[in-house]
């Protein structure tokens, strides 16, 4: 056991080197590490009580109202009670406070494509591999995760682009074409949605993407169609993509819809898997030639008459 100890601490004492945690302040700001994470926290998710910043990092309560207190004073945060439960305390960043997260994150992001970018991809694969493993294995919870079902954000339909050409690209070894088809869904979607029937939904993993489905018009007013359904490598398994297309399941009924279809290909094993578990049925298959390659395009449907299973 002393020599698992050693081990770890020796690892500490290399990381907390390797990542800059040990200078006044983060990333050549004034902001120690903790402030930085509550910044962060705050410019990630918006206005949040006191009690779940709190939670969310584990800090002691006068700890964090100090804090909180300090950034205050300085402009960066303002804090009024909750609308609908005063005895909850509010906090939200002001302009100034935006701005100083803004430079924290992106000074966070130049640090990591700092240490990624002398690395092979081999190399960052491994990393990223090993670095997940760590998360995982010390999680209170192993296996039970939380995530969020949320509306798009501004940048997540970009995000929703690069990841599927990314994950496309490596799993199936497609080519950029399947980017650029992706890329005028989104396009469509984002220009001429109706919002009274087309929705998108992401899934969030510890505050990042994780997932994504659209419930967008099909080929007549009765039927959706549900597209771009996706989850991380590093989600999956978690219960993310049958919760999505229940999301669209339960938006097109809602919204009158009495069909809904879905296009895939052939050997998409997880995503059938869903697709079957919610009451798809395959209609029709074909070979084309797409992506750079040739694939069996898939065609699936469903009634939504009843619940969805």
């Amino acid at each position: 056991m002393q020599e698992l100890i050693g081990g770890v601490r020796a690892f500490n004492r290399f990381y907390t080197r390797i990542i800059g945690v040990l200078g006044a302040g983060m990333h050549d700001t004034p902001y120690s590490l903790t402030e930085a994470r509550v910044l962060f926290e705050l410019y990630g998710h918006g206005d949040l009580p006191s009690a779940e910043l709190r939670r969310r990092l584990g800090l002691d309560a006068g700890y964090l109202s100090r804090m909180l207190a300090g950034f205050e004073s300085g402009g960066l945060v303002t804090r009024e009670r909750s609308a609908s439960d005063a005895r909850r305390q509010v906090v939200r960043l002001t302009a100034e406070g935006r701005a100083a997260s803004k430079v924290l994150d992106e000074a966070a992001a130049g640090a990591a494509r700092d240490l990624l970018g002398p690395l092979t991809a081999g190399d960052r694969e491994r990393l990223l591999s090993a670095m997940d493993t760590i998360r995982r294995v010390l999680s209170p919870a192993p296996g039970a995760v939380p995530y969020v079902i949320r509306p798009p954000r501004p940048g997540d339909l970009g995000w929703i682009v690069q990841r599927h050409g990314a994950l496309y690209a490596e799993e199936q070894g497609w080519d950029v074409t399947m980017e650029g088809y992706i890329a005028a869904i989104v396009a469509e979607y984002a220009t001429s949605r109706d919002p009274r029937r087309e929705a998108c939904w992401i899934a969030e993993v510890d505050g990042v993407p994780a997932g994504s489905v659209m419930c967008v018009r099909g080929p007549d007013e009765r039927t959706a169609q549900l597209r771009l359904l996706l989850v991380e490598p590093s989600a999956r398994g978690m219960g993310i993509g049958s919760r999505l297309v229940e999301e669209c399941l339960v938006f097109a009924r809602a919204t009158g819809h009495t069909r809904i279809v879905l296009m895939t290909v052939a050997g998409l094993t997880s995503a059938r898997r869903i697709y079957e578990a919610a009451g798809f049925a395959l209609d029709d298959e074909h070979e084309v030639d797409a992506y750079g390659t040739r694939v069996t395009e898939q065609w699936w449907s469903r009634t939504l008459e009843g619940k969805s299973r």
